[in-house]
């Protein structure tokens, strides 16, 4: 889940509504206690649990913690590099560490979801990541790629995201599971010792449980929608793909994969533009109000991606509303900016391209190839997967040949022509 979460919500009623069966909304609604009563039964670990142990493979930076000491109080986040909130936290933490540590505050990390294949790659990648990110880090690191910790921890708490983080009180006892947005008034209050009684522990961490409740029963109705669809879309049968999509957006309107397979189906494989054309205005609404750029972005592609065909899409409806998107990502990460220009620019360069504005398009791509060799490292892998695509436009865009070091675009007039004749080539000795 990211910050941004203002609901927005589409006209189209779900199926079931129309046939007279319960919505999947109401089916949410249908024994609400079913699932609470389950983590009562298996002992999960709530407010006022005890802490479990702490065992670890390894303790990759810092001292290592055997156990919980009390009279202290402990941070556990359970974190990963791969996630940019998480990254975040790392500093967050870092200042929370200074400013409490003469009140007997520890925080401690656990790397628990690496993605690596092997314990050694999975221990490289973090090592790499915190000499290169967090070099002066004032609390401990503790790396565990067996699952064990996350088990213990994450799973018997029903704590489904990362990171997720859990204050540990003097006596030993959880006093807070969640994340990091309201850790400086919990922290005030458990050091001070009025939080585990008060009125606003008691809410937080049953709205926790609450939302975890409904979000267990999402995925399970989510399972069924996203099997029915993908039955559909194996046959070409395009009604009733959107039949699924539609019931999954009334079910999860924050949910952009739904809300766009919903603006796909019907604008590119069913060329249905009268119902069309308003999902994808109000994709685009949501997008700008959200200033969202994965929404942004995402909705820019259904309308300039070149796996499209968009020679069916009112002109001058695409340009106004691409128009209007382009210029909001370009605000989110203008070109005086330390943002990553290869992450948002090709988008909006296509948008230009597709406009007219072949001088915009073309400035944008070479900031982007710019930002490549950026100050901030980048791993080897990822610009040599960006390198030819970008390259590739910029050659398109100019109508010439360009090079980058050793590597050489043609330009070419087939996107997908383009793409099966190998695009850039590296220069002859």
């Amino acid at each position: 889940m990211t910050a941004d979460c203002i609901e927005a919500r589409l006209t189209i009623e779900p199926p079931f509504s129309r046939l007279g069966a319960p919505s999947l909304r109401e089916q949410l609604a249908i024994k609400p206690r079913s699932f609470g009563m389950a983590l009562e039964s298996n002992m999960v670990l709530q407010m006022g649990s005890s802490a479990p142990s702490i065992n670890v493979e390894t303790w990759v930076r810092g001292e290592p913690i055997a156990h919980f000491q009390p009279g202290k109080v402990y941070v556990v986040e359970f974190w990963a590099t791969g996630s940019e909130p998480c990254a975040a936290a790392m500093h967050h933490l870092m200042q929370l560490q200074e400013r409490f540590k003469d009140s007997g505050l520890e925080v401690i990390v656990v790397a628990a979801h690496e993605g690596a294949l092997s314990t050694v790659e999975a221990r490289v990648k973090l090592d790499a990541w915190l000499t290169e990110k967090c070099s002066n880090l004032n609390f401990p690191i503790a790396f565990d790629h067996t699952g064990q910790m996350k088990k213990r921890w994450v799973e018997a708490s029903f704590s489904g995201e990362f990171p997720t983080l859990f204050v540990i009180d003097v006596d030993g006892r959880i006093a807070y599971i969640g994340h990091a947005t309201r850790l400086n008034e919990v922290l005030t209050r458990v050091l001070n010792g009025s939080w585990r009684t008060s009125d606003a522990a008691k809410i937080a961490d049953s709205k926790r449980i609450a939302d975890r409740e409904l979000n267990k029963r999402e995925q399970a109705l989510t399972k069924s929608i996203n099997r029915r669809f993908w039955a559909a879309v194996r046959k070409e049968d395009w009604e009733t793909a959107l039949s699924a999509v539609e019931e999954g957006s009334a079910l999860m309107p924050d949910d952009i994969n739904f809300r766009l397979a919903q603006a796909h189906l019907l604008l590119h494989r069913m060329q249905d533009m009268p119902t069309g054309l308003p999902v994808i205005r109000q994709l685009a609404r949501d997008a700008i109000e959200r200033n969202s750029e994965h929404w942004l972005l995402a909705t820019l592609d259904q309308l300039f991606g070149p796996a499209h065909d968009h020679s069916h899409f009112p002109s001058h409806e695409r340009f106004a509303l691409g128009k209007e998107l382009a210029e909001h990502i370009l605000a989110r990460n203008p070109l005086q900016g330390d943002g990553h220009k290869f992450r948002t620019y090709p988008a909006v360069a296509r948008y230009y391209h597709e406009s007219g504005n072949q001088d915009r398009a073309i400035e944008l791509i070479e900031f982007a190839l710019e930002s490549l060799d950026s100050a901030e490292p980048m791993l080897d892998e990822l610009k040599q997967h960006l390198l030819p695509d970008l390259l590739q436009a910029l050659a398109n865009y100019k109508g010439e040949e360009v090079c980058y070091g050793a590597l050489c675009a043609a330009p070419q007039s087939n996107v997908l022509k383009a793409r099966s004749q190998g695009g850039p080539r590296r220069k002859k000795a």
